[in-house]
């Protein structure tokens, strides 16, 4: 089994799934500074001098104006400002790799993630056999028939508005995930927020927190090829602006159980994300700007009960190339890895890395879409995907971002 774990530029040959244990239920959280780059290049070359200056507190003379109490962790952390901007954020040195609660800074680089950046987030390719679930613990429904996943007809803001990619920096490379826009109760109408994998922000046990978290609703709206993306422009990749994460949560247990290999943290493999606009938006939030977000149910139906799940993403292993969105539909069965962890919903579905995070969706009784799970883990041959049942973890993930800008 494999992780459908985040897209890389590096490829490299490690097998990538993960297996679940219980740990307390708590959450983590990001939070952002932004600086301004005049002048960055894309991929990983940090040859660009940026002039910066900070969305956290006043700026007016173009210097940088940080708050006391973010300078404070700053420093406690070693992370010199000026050396961060001119690439000192590619050190991922495990002593300096912060991966703590609470306890993690991630500068906003304006202008870092360019087309060319976006567009070469690929997947490394990693995954082991299915033998790595360990046992039918707990309830698990026969492996399902392969869906082949259909392209999204374009515009992609036309027919999955909610849909966009994650895209930030790892250890390994520049990475991408898929994400969906969900409602904020505290916004009503006017959400930031956006729910994706645990493992599209945090590394797990081995690891920390990911950097440069940026969001791009209905990237390549248009649905262009891969050849005619080439010399885009950076507003035909991402029409709707390039969002920025100032706060992340995952569980506590994709912190300290979550990993590349077996199911380890599957069973809480999400996060939600709350973002904001790199060039400004007149104001605007995310939900006005894309034009919806959906609601997310937390009462999580049995599977008896569900008749079909749509799932979203943008998979970039192959066949895929990672710059179309792609669907699957099917009726979900049930997969446990311990049968002390929540019971997964599993689909029939060919879509591969880089689709993790992407939203699955069910029809509610009330004839409504709702978001009930996202893409986490899948077999190395690809043919079924797997995601978390959202239940009371999950709900204390989202309370809690939505919380913290309650009132802004």
């Amino acid at each position: 089994m494999r992780s459908i774990r985040p897209s890389f530029t590096v490829r490299r040959g490690r097998g990538a799934s993960r297996r679940t244990s219980p740990v307390p239920a708590t959450v983590a959280l990001v939070s952002v500074l932004a600086l301004t780059a005049t002048a960055c290049n894309g991929d990983d070359h940090a040859d660009a001098k940026p002039s910066l200056s900070a969305t956290a507190g006043p700026v007016g003379d173009g210097k940088i104006k940080i708050p006391d109490d973010i300078r404070k962790r700053l420093r406690e952390h070693g992370i010199d400002i000026d050396k961060w901007k001119h690439g000192a954020w590619k050190n991922w040195n495990r002593d300096d790799w912060l991966r703590e609660a609470n306890d993690f800074v991630n500068p906003i680089i304006k202008g870092l993630w360019d087309p060319d950046r976006m567009r070469d987030a690929n997947d490394p390719d990693k995954g082991v056999d299915d033998n790595d679930i360990s046992g039918d613990q707990g309830v698990t429904d026969p492996t399902p028939a392969p869906v082949r996943a259909q392209p999204v007809r374009a515009p992609y803001h036309a027919s999955a508005a909610t849909s966009g990619k994650v895209l930030f920096d790892s250890p390994e490379g520049t990475m991408v995930c898929s994400a969906t826009v969900v409602e904020d109760p505290a916004h009503p109408g006017k959400s930031n927020l956006i729910w994706t994998a645990g493992h599209c922000v945090h590394a797990g046990k081995k690891g920390g927190w990911y950097r440069n978290i940026a969001f791009v609703p209905s990237y390549n709206n248009a649905g262009k090829s891969n050849a005619e993306l080439q010399d885009a422009s950076r507003a035909e990749v991402a029409p709707y602006g390039v969002w920025w994460a100032d706060a992340a949560k995952t569980s506590q247990q994709w912190i300290d159980q979550g990993g590349e290999t077996g199911g380890n943290g599957a069973s809480y493999d999400f996060a939600v994300i709350h973002v904001t606009p790199e060039q400004g938006n007149a104001g605007k939030s995310l939900e006005e700007t894309v034009g919806g977000a959906l609601p997310v149910n937390f009462n999580a139906p049995a599977v008896p009960q569900v008749r079909s799940i749509t799932a979203s993403g943008y998979p970039a292993a192959a066949p895929y190339d990672g710059q179309l969105l792609y669907q699957c539909q099917d009726k979900p069965g049930r997969l446990s890895i311990q049968g002390t962890d929540p019971t997964m919903y599993r689909i029939g579905c060919t879509m591969t890395g880089g689709s993790s995070g992407g939203g699955w969706v069910e029809t509610g009784s009330d004839g409504k879409p709702a978001l009930v799970s996202n893409t986490s883990i899948g077999p190395v041959s690809s043919g079924w995907l797997a995601g978390p049942r959202l239940g009371e973890v999950a709900k204390g993930v989202y309370d809690s971002v939505s919380k913290k800008f309650a009132g802004r």
